[in-house]
């Protein structure tokens, strides 16, 4: 019995010992065969290669793209509640947060909520925007105004560098004033001091009465190069409009935003004959929730985008299964000398799999390589152009190269690697 089962541990072992010796020798097959045929070789691993640094690039760039914007509107600041016109479902925001213009919010509307004197609404805030060509006697430059509040300063944290900013009788009296971002107060005037000077908005002249402190570049808003009218002037002035496209509230704590929206939304519910919240025809969200939405929109563009970059993985893919089927042919003979000598059909299956994996898994190794660099050299443009950009290589599409290239491998290599174990020893060794 003892030396029996010491016969068959001998022979497991050799067996694996010989498996091992095979994989290595099919490992060691294929790095032959794409140095010989270096041309070729190249252009089948280019579909993989370009497809894993696709794949990547989208994963990785997603990822830093959606912490870019959610940095963004943590920076607004967390004590934040917007209120948008239109009613907007559980799964997305309103349709006037896509530019749709919707006119169910008015200037006495947050009036009204101000007049509730509610503690926790420190302040709030409306706004219209536009854009036009602004003109300060020769010089031109293309810019967006926004049609505000006198508590503008109070909500956006934003400070006056110089002069001051308009008052709430300016807000209310159509007064033709301006407050300058400080990047547009350096295009239209230069070195020149702005204050007290004219500019004009649509045909409209306007004494600049203020500058604001530098903030720096947002994808948001980009406060340093916009401009600050009373809203009044903006709605009857400059737009011809009656409404207001978003309004923002102050809240004092965290803890109080729940109860500062509830009141807010029966206000405005009461202000437009709403009896059934579903009908509601603003949609008020805080911080919180605004991060949450964005989060969902950017998981799904990003892999959207990630499957359709997937698809020349799949193109990469036949460009693998064309070289198999073409080295099958080349390697006829030695594939019938390697069965006559005693090779079965699942050895020859095994060697044509593993080459096969072997050239997509390189492929997959370049790609991943080849994204990195890319993704780097991109975070060094962003950051160059001011913002904050993370360099964010995604373990996620790393792993996922890899196990996806070896796969692809295994799929498009069965049917080259098939054919390979079917082949007839004799007439194999008789082939030219």
């Amino acid at each position: 019995m003892r030396i029996a089962k010491l016969l068959k541990d001998r022979e497991l072992a050799e067996r694996f010992l010989i498996n091992n010796m095979n994989i290595f020798e099919s490992i060691k097959n294929s790095w032959q065969m794409i140095v010989r045929n270096k041309v070729r070789s190249f252009l089948t691993m280019l579909g993989i290669i370009i497809g894993i640094t696709a794949v990547m690039i989208v994963l990785s760039v997603g990822e830093s793209v959606q912490g870019l914007i959610l940095n963004e509107v943590k920076s607004i600041g967390s004590n934040l509640v917007g209120i948008l016109p239109g009613h907007s479902e559980e799964d997305g925001p309103p349709s006037s947060a896509f530019g749709i213009i919707i006119t169910s919010l008015k200037y006495d509307d947050g009036e009204a909520i101000i007049k509730e004197n509610n503690p926790h609404i420190e302040s709030l805030a409306m706004y219209v925007s536009g854009s036009d060509i602004i003109t300060m006697e020769d010089n031109k430059v293309s810019a967006t105004f926004y049609g505000t509040t006198a508590s503008y300063l109070d909500v956006q944290n934003s400070t006056v560098e110089r002069g001051r900013f308009f008052t709430k009788e300016e807000e209310m009296s159509n007064a033709r004033v301006v407050v300058l971002g400080s990047q547009i107060a350096k295009d239209l005037f230069g070195e020149q001091d702005p204050l007290e000077q004219k500019i004009k908005i649509k045909k409209a002249n306007f004494t600049v009465i203020g500058i604001l402190k530098e903030k720096g570049g947002s994808l948001i808003q980009n406060e340093d190069g916009n401009m600050f009218v009373p809203i009044s002037t903006a709605q009857n002035i400059l737009l011809g409009i009656n409404h207001v496209s978003f309004m923002r509230m102050k809240i004092d704590k965290a803890e109080n935003i729940d109860g500062a929206i509830d009141i807010a939304a029966s206000v405005l519910r009461e202000r437009h004959n709403i009896t059934d919240e579903k009908e509601d025809d603003f949609t008020i969200s805080s911080t919180a929730q605004a991060l949450e939405s964005i989060s969902s929109i950017t998981d799904a563009l990003r892999f959207f985008l990630a499957a359709i970059a997937a698809i020349s993985l799949v193109v990469g893919g036949f460009g693998i299964m064309n070289i198999m089927l073409a080295t099958v042919q080349e390697r006829t003979k030695e594939i019938g000398l390697r069965k006559a000598i005693g090779a079965k059909n699942t050895d020859i299956t095994r060697q044509f799999l593993i080459e096969a994996m072997t050239i997509t898994f390189i492929s997959g190794i370049i790609g991943i390589i080849i994204g990195s660099l890319l993704l780097f050299l991109i975070s060094i443009i962003i950051n160059a152009l001011n913002y904050k950009w993370d360099l964010i290589i995604s373990p996620i599409s790393i792993i996922l190269g890899c196990v996806v290239s070896i796969g692809i491998g295994l799929i498009f290599g069965i049917t080259p690697a098939k054919r390979a174990s079917l082949l007839n020893p004799i007439e194999a060794l008789r082939y030219e």
